[in-house]
């Protein structure tokens, strides 16, 4: 007869194995950029428009690939390792090299065909607009028809310079309703 022991160890090795050859499986498509390293993101909603701020340090702008659609920005490139100098020896590199990929999803949709970018000091900044749906409108209330205890405690805010022609067609459609 024979006693076999339980070991858990190497049954919970041979799971990550296996999840690992799934997870390879489904990340290993011949289309796909296959990435090395990730830079890191900031996405910030500024109001009327989102404003993103990746950053690439060591990376040449001319390794650099963005493409925006109304709904996201995907960014592929390559940070290459730089050289030693003949006669040096590279004692110590963390830095990550080669290709990446990066896809980051908008909240909202924007007009990627007014996109604004600025790439200075290994910081890429792409100022996104969004659609003129999704920004933020000042609507102007009237309160001189309310009278006595109907009548809010707020005072009306008061217009922007961009909001200028949406206050325009508001006052001409209170005219119209009159």
């Amino acid at each position: 007869m024979m006693v076999r022991y339980w070991q858990p160890f190497r049954e919970i090795d041979a799971l990550r194995r296996q999840v690992d050859d799934v997870f390879s499986e489904l990340t290993d498509m011949s289309t796909a950029v296959r990435s090395t390293w990730a830079p890191a993101v900031r996405l910030v909603d500024t109001g009327n428009d989102y404003v993103l701020h990746i950053q690439l340090s060591g990376v040449k702008a001319e390794d650099l690939d963005i493409q925006a659609t109304r709904e996201a920005v995907v960014i592929t490139g390559e940070r290459k390792a730089a050289e030693a100098a003949e006669g040096h020896k590279v004692l110590f590199d963390d830095l990550r090299y080669g290709t990446f990929r990066r896809v980051i999803t908008l909240p909202e949709a924007i007009q990627n065909d007014h996109i604004q970018a600025d790439f200075s000091n290994g910081l890429l900044t792409l100022t996104l607009p969004k659609v003129v749906e999704a920004r933020n409108k000042v609507v102007k209330i009237n309160l001189g028809e309310l009278k006595g205890a109907d009548a809010p405690a707020i005072a009306p805010a008061a217009a922007t310079a961009t909001d200028a022609a949406d206050a325009e067609t508001s006052d001409i459609w209170a005219a119209n309703e009159a």
